[in-house]
């Protein structure tokens, strides 16, 4: 998951040209004229827009709350807090109090599927090597069986501001919810400096702050999962929301004419298949959405569709592998 400086440019001058071909969910353009800026955090690349001029010196605050939240929660970023935790050989370890914030969301949702969206799922999630040059090597299955064996979220204990893992082969990745809760952070930032209309990229990960300037809402492109980066399979108007697409298209390989995806099941260990191409979940909260399109393609159609009647405000298109959309509280 590390990049190289060439790397990172590249990506950063393909975002400039290309803007909407490097996300999940691509934002129209809108009328407006927009002032932007573009990062590389996350191992994507990310960018936030505002419509008023006069608000641009945000944008680099913007891009500095990704870094220190990467700085903070990824557990590749040695001295994070995810990393210090990782490393503790089961010792308490005090933590931030957005990282606590952030861990007991993610906990929350282990809960309620019952460990299927698994913040201690880092053993398993580190062998496969996605982002990495050997990603298409396969983890043997007694590795796997090995790693699955160290996923369990009730190894994470919280005390207060210190976290510890009671089994030190057990390790945290957020990466089903982490930037949905950043981005609900810099929205939060934008708000709390009186901006009315923005948007925030992370790579997939789209939240809308109010409506466009002339107070129409915004359109947001969700990818067709079988398509090419950027094709876009259906438009959204949203206000004020986030909208967040999870796929088997993301972060992939193909080997002996099989497709590997990064969503892996904590239950086999190996990608999710669910009968799901795309899972894209439309709500308030960020954090919320981001760790719903997750556990939602881990669940399937019927038994997602089943889990979001008890959350009547949020939204849920599903694109099945053989091509069908199906939309789950639309009225």
């Amino acid at each position: 998951m590390q990049f190289n400086r060439l790397t990172k440019l590249k990506c950063l001058f393909l975002a400039l040209a290309m803007f909407c071909l490097s996300f999940t969910g691509c934002v129209l353009s809108p009328a407006a004229s927009p002032v932007s800026a573009t990062g590389f955090y996350f191992d994507t690349v990310i960018s936030v827009t505002v419509y008023d001029p006069s608000q641009e010196p945000l944008l680099e605050e913007c891009m500095g709350l990704a870094e220190y939240y990467e700085n903070l929660l990824s557990p590749n970023k040695e001295g994070s807090d995810i990393w210090e935790i990782n490393h503790s050989q089961g010792a308490y370890v005090t933590v931030d109090e957005d990282t606590l914030s952030l861990l007991s969301a993610a906990l929350s949702y282990a809960q309620l599927s019952e460990g299927l969206a698994d913040p201690a799922i880092g053993a398993l999630s580190g062998l496969w090597n996605f982002g990495s040059g050997n990603q298409e090597i396969l983890p043997a299955a007694s590795q796997i069986k090995e790693a699955i064996s160290h996923v369990d979220y009730q190894a994470i204990v919280i005390k207060g501001n210190q976290v510890k893992l009671t089994d030190v082969l057990t390790q945290i990745d957020l990466g089903f919810i982490a930037k949905g809760f950043i981005g609900d952070k810099i929205k939060e930032f934008l708000l709390s400096e009186g901006v009315s209309s923005a948007l925030i990229n992370l790579g997939g990960n789209v939240v809308a702050l109010g409506n466009k300037p002339d107070g129409t809402p915004y359109r947001v492109g969700i990818r067709d999962p079988f398509g090419s980066p950027g094709s876009v399979l259906l438009t959204l108007e949203v206000s004020g929301e986030s909208v967040v697409s999870s796929g088997n298209y993301e972060r992939f390989f193909e080997k002996d004419g099989k497709r590997y995806h990064h969503i892996l099941s904590p239950e086999t260990g190996y990608p999710a298949e669910s009968g799901l191409a795309q899972a894209t979940i439309i709500s308030p909260a960020s954090v919320d959405g981001d760790a719903l399109s997750t556990l939602c393609f881990l669940l399937g159609y019927e038994k997602a569709a089943s889990l979001l009647e008890n959350y009547p405000d949020i939204r849920a298109i599903f694109v099945a592998e053989d091509g069908n959309v199906s939309y789950v509280n639309f009225h």
